[in-house]
């Protein structure tokens, strides 16, 4: 078996038990399926995204596919609405307008005498945005001499990005179009990155191809199903969810299916939007909607917000005993610190780490406590880096032929999204001993996520009949399976 550079089979198993250790298992059957044809040889890329666990294997498996890797951090700030960025912005602009962290953006696109990378993996556009605001630059740089003037913008990003830019102008004019005609393509995860995608295209400056991995139909329908997040919450917090109030922030994909689950689950479910659109699917949807936070909205027992939303945060004072804060955030590093700006408001209360996902804050002179649980089900991570490796694999192989990928943003193809659903399915089929009925993979996998939904309602079934377009199934699926353990 042919193995990357440096990488024995010691390495590569334990590679495999490092990503079953935090349930990749897409990215973990990928090594086992791609190892020896090492698909990637070759290949320079990219990555620019959160630091943790799962986006760490990412890189290793990418390394361990023939691929040379360098990884830069992002920083991404995800938002429901219009009133949740402006919530964000100080935040995040504190960390996009540094220099420094657009420095550390230009070098990570930096391969020495091999020029920039064949491919990109972005969560939130910013490798992409640099290249594009490159190439202009250089553009006008080409026709008049004039270098990239910071103070022509009032956005602290953008000025930060020109001011790097024309850094380099005079020693190398052309390092960005260069860079731009060697790449095969990028994929992109995030809303807001696919955002900046579609907006290049519309303008007709998109240089190269693009794929959206977050408009997967299928990891919508993960996204949408954040059962067994709520199972955490409840194994963590020993609290029974029927009758309990909640309120959650936001009505897009995540936050919807965490809605649908809570009410699922008996709870009271509120939900806070702003947006007129979200807000009438959530009325469809049978839930109340509010748009401004009274006093009285504090007294819920379970907040679910997203990095859009922390100034829940300055109401804790407002909210009662045991009061739930659930912090739904991918973008979560391993040393990342979701109270950074807020410590006032946890003044005087006594911070216990229950474990890495779960804090308990504790007044001392009152009988009160408020528990934060944060992160996002793995297994949706683990989709969504999975979708990742297949797109790239796409991309390389199709560059140069016929079939090779137009200068536009695609949507993760049909076939490409079936074999991240087929690489998945091995989870599920090891928990079944191997054995049961033939059918379309990505059918059943989309069972095992409406079973989800059932199954606080079945609690003792261990037997699931769904119905759906495909023909009725009835297959057993064991809570280990569901669960992921």
């Amino acid at each position: 078996m042919a193995f990357v550079d440096g990488l024995s089979h010691t390495d590569i198993v334990r590679l495999i038990e490092e990503l079953a250790g935090v349930e990749m298992a897409g990215l973990e059957t990928c090594l086992k399926e791609f190892v020896s044809l090492q698909p990637l040889s070759g290949a320079r890329i990219t990555v620019s995204c959160h630091r943790s666990s799962e986006t760490g294997g990412l890189t290793k498996l990418l390394e361990a596919l023939g691929a040379e890797v360098r990884w830069f951090p992002c920083y991404i700030f995800p938002s429901q609405d219009d009133a949740a960025a402006a919530d964000a912005s100080d935040s995040r602009m504190g960390k996009k307008a540094d220099k420094g962290y657009w420095r550390g953006t230009d070098r990570a696109l930096n391969w020495g005498l091999s020029g920039g990378p064949d491919l990109i993996v972005d969560f939130g556009g910013d490798l992409t945005f640099l290249i594009h605001e490159g190439v202009k630059a250089e553009e006008i740089y080409a026709k008049t001499g004039q270098l990239p003037d910071p103070s022509s913008t009032e956005n602290a990003e953008l000025r930060a990005v020109l001011s790097i830019i024309g850094e380099g102008l005079n020693t190398d004019p052309n390092r960005y179009h260069n860079m731009k005609g060697s790449l095969v393509g990028v994929s992109e995860d995030s809303a807001a990155g696919v955002e900046r995608l579609y907006q290049m295209q519309a303008d007709g400056t998109l240089s190269f191809p693009a794929i959206s991995v977050n408009g997967s139909d299928t990891k919508r329908k993960f996204s949408n199903f954040l059962i067994r997040s709520l199972f955490v919450i409840t194994g963590a917090t020993n609290m029974t969810i029927p009758g309990k109030k909640a309120i959650v922030f936001g009505f897009e994909n995540a936050s919807k299916g965490f809605a649908k689950a809570l009410k699922q689950a008996g709870a009271d479910v509120v939900v806070y939007e702003v947006d007129s659109n979200l807000t009438v699917q959530a009325h469809l949807e049978g839930f109340s909607v509010i748009k401004i936070l009274g006093d009285g909205v504090f007294e819920e027992d379970i907040f679910v917000i997203n990095g859009g939303n922390i100034d829940v945060f300055k109401h804790v004072e407002k909210m009662k005993n045991n009061t739930i804060i659930y912090y739904m955030d991918t973008t979560l590093d391993d040393d990342s610190d979701i109270y950074a700006g807020h410590e006032q408001c946890f003044s005087g209360m006594t911070h216990i780490v229950v474990n890495p996902q779960t804090d308990k804050w504790v007044f001392p002179e009152r009988d009160k406590c408020i528990i934060v649980y944060k992160g996002y089900p793995r297994f949706v991570l683990s989709w969504s880096c999975t979708s990742h490796v297949v797109a790239l694999l796409d991309l390389w192989s199709k560059n140069g032929t016929d079939d090779k990928y137009q200068n536009k943003v695609h949507v993760l193809p049909e076939h490409l999204e079936n074999k991240v659903s087929d690489l998945h399915l091995a989870k599920f089929t090891a928990a079944k001993g191997g054995a049961g009925q033939v059918v379309d993979k990505k059918g059943i996998l989309l069972m095992v996520v409406q079973a989800c939904s059932l199954i606080l309602g079945f609690m003792k079934a261990t037997k699931v009949s769904i119905d759906l377009s495909v023909p009725k199934v009835s297959i057993d699926i064991p809570f280990s399976a569901i669960l992921g353990n």
